[in-house]
């Protein structure tokens, strides 16, 4: 890992807690903001020459409040802050769990941030996206893929969410029981886009945001501890946990994509299963199954599976179509798609996303998908043009490859004999 890098990775890393002990202290997300960035330009100057220090957390939490007081010293907005003693002590400032909450002693300000970004004055739209950008450091144009919308337009669904917590006087502290479990759905939603910007990397950049993934499931844990009765929470955790058990598997030495089918299953984390399938198996015992709960199910099935043609596709299949009912989306129409090839047929799936095509006409999957299904029944003209379809709207270049790998099969398989392709 070069030098850049690794301070790169360690700055991502401590954003959240750094960013929440910031907010804690100014109670505004702008200066919390500008205080870590301070300290970031500060570490890029420093680490170099000196190394990372002990905890890096404390050092960038430390720097950018005496930054920012003297930012709002300059704008004649000083407030009264925590005693210098208390401050100082920053060790013991941001590893104790000291607050209280439910009867229980309890804070994290991570888990603080994540409320206020959640908070109900704010429409759905701007939580997540801001919750994105605040908690995790998702540039704006990460996040305005993931919804597909403009970057400048998520830029100012950004700016208004900021905008309206200081108009509304948002309060600055974690929430108590009800507002919290009103409040759950979105920030469970939020936990998991993290996890998927950080699950979804490939190529070269698939290390440097694998961080998001263990944060993500750090974050959902948390969750746990305080709501260790609701199962959506222990599926969303599950799911997780599946997922990201397969990570070494899933790329290549040259960051290529491996299709679940040929992953070397010895790879996988066979502690991170376990867990999970723990946890998936404690929340269908509770008889009230969620979105979550499906998908940590589904995810069980492929990790029980010693070898990949002893995948229950059948079970997959109406899984998926449980969750169409509880959660109706074309997205999860085409992965339960997938499982129907596999119990009925490519001609089954290819009837079964047909009809996707005018809501799916940007996403890349789609096109690979009936790329694979056509390919599969020999319509190999058509399997052409849904793969260029496919590498025209690939948001990576490991994506791209992965289809042109298909395309270089195609051309292979329709040559004649004995020409070179």
């Amino acid at each position: 890992m070069t030098e850049l890098a690794w301070i790169d990775t360690t700055l991502s890393a401590a954003r959240p807690q750094a960013i929440g002990a910031l907010l804690r202290y100014f109670r505004d997300l702008d200066i919390a903001e500008e205080a870590f960035q301070e300290a970031c330009l500060r570490a890029l100057r420093l680490w170099p020459q000196n190394g990372p220090p002990r905890d890096p957390a404390a050092w960038l939490i430390f720097v950018g409040r005496n930054a920012a007081i003297d930012v709002v010293r300059r704008r004649g907005k000083e407030r009264e802050l925590p005693d210098e003693a208390v401050l100082s002590d920053l060790d013991d400032a941001e590893a104790s769990l000291a607050e209280r909450l439910d009867d229980a002693h309890y804070r994290d300000d991570i888990l603080r941030l994540l409320f206020i970004c959640c908070h109900p004055d704010l429409p759905a739209t701007q939580q997540i996206p801001l919750a994105l950008r605040i908690v995790s450091g998702l540039s704006v144009r990460q996040i305005a893929r993931a919804f597909l919308v403009s970057e400048s337009a998520m830029e100012q669904r950004i700016t208004r969410a900021k905008s309206r917590i200081a108009a509304a006087g948002v309060p600055f502290e974690a929430p108590g029981p009800i507002e919290r479990a009103e409040r759950l759905a979105v920030v469970a939603t939020m936990i998991y886009l993290v996890f998927n910007e950080g699950y979804s990397a490939t190529g070269l950049e698939a290390p440097g945001r694998a961080p998001l993934c263990d944060e993500a499931i750090r974050l959902a844990r948390l969750l746990l501890r305080l709501f260790p009765a609701e199962p959506e929470i222990m599926g969303l955790t599950a799911l997780m946990l599946l997922q990201h058990a397969r990570t070494a598997a899933r790329l290549d030495a040259d960051g290529a994509i491996v299709l679940m089918e040929d992953q070397d299953r010895s790879r996988w984390n066979a502690k991170m299963i376990a867990e999970g399938l723990a946890l998936i198996d404690k929340a269908i015992r509770h008889l009230r199954p969620g979105p979550y709960q499906l998908q940590a199910a589904i995810a069980a099935l492929h990790a029980r599976a010693v070898r990949a043609e002893d995948t229950d596709w059948v079970q997959i299949d109406l899984l998926y179509a449980t969750l169409e009912k509880i959660q109706p989306s074309p997205v999860v129409t085409l992965n339960r798609a997938v499982a129907l090839s596999k119990v009925a047929g490519p001609e089954a799936a290819l009837r079964l996303i047909e009809p996707l095509a005018p809501q799916l006409s940007g996403y890349f999957h789609f096109f690979g998908v009936k790329g694979a299904f056509l390919m599969q029944l020999g319509r190999n003209d058509e399997a052409r043009t849904a793969f260029g379809r496919a590498i025209a709207l690939a948001s990576t270049p490991a994506e791209a490859a992965h289809i042109r790998s298909h395309l270089d099969r195609l051309a292979h398989d329709s040559a004649p004999a004995g020409a070179t392709v």
